[in-house]
């Protein structure tokens, strides 16, 4: 197999408000995330895929929230996150560590904490859209696909 190297120095490029070409490879170093983002529309010209890290100081927790139709993929870099969500019984805590990954389907509310008194949390995620949705909720609740859209 034959490839090409394109010009340049592989960082990622600036988008002056300009659609980026589709047919390139985009190297975006460790330095050079946009706040949490690294993969996204604005970065390197993705349509579909957002990717980011976000790091959770000790002794934290989000308040319980969804995003809307996006699915997240998260992948545990350092710490031991929980993931609680409600199973329509209970609440259901998924202690993760390093190396694990955890799915999150689109509507169902969660919260992400990190309960260690001392050490954050590093986790890269993975969504299927470019926005950053996130949808406060006053309680986990289980999602049952019934509810109409408005009352998720």
């Amino acid at each position: 197999m034959t490839t090409h190297a394109p010009h340049g120095s592989g960082s990622a490029p600036e988008t002056g408000g300009q659609e980026l070409p589709v047919n390139r490879v985009r190297h975006v170093r460790s330095g050079e995330l946009d706040g949490y983002a690294a993969i996204s529309g604005g970065m390197v010209g993705s349509r579909k895929l957002w990717m980011g890290m976000v790091e959770n100081p000790p002794a934290s927790s989000t308040d319980n929230h969804h995003h809307g139709d996006s699915e997240a993929g998260v992948y545990v870099v350092s710490g031991h996150p929980v993931f609680v969500y409600h199973d329509g019984e209970r609440e259901v805590r998924i202690e993760a560590g390093p190396g694990d990954f955890v799915y999150v389907p689109p509507f169902v509310p969660h919260r992400e904490e990190n309960p260690d008194p001392e050490e954050p949390v590093v986790v890269v995620i993975a969504r299927t859209t470019q926005e950053p949705i996130k949808v406060s909720v006053p309680e986990l609740y289980q999602l049952t696909g019934t509810e109409p859209r408005e009352a998720r």
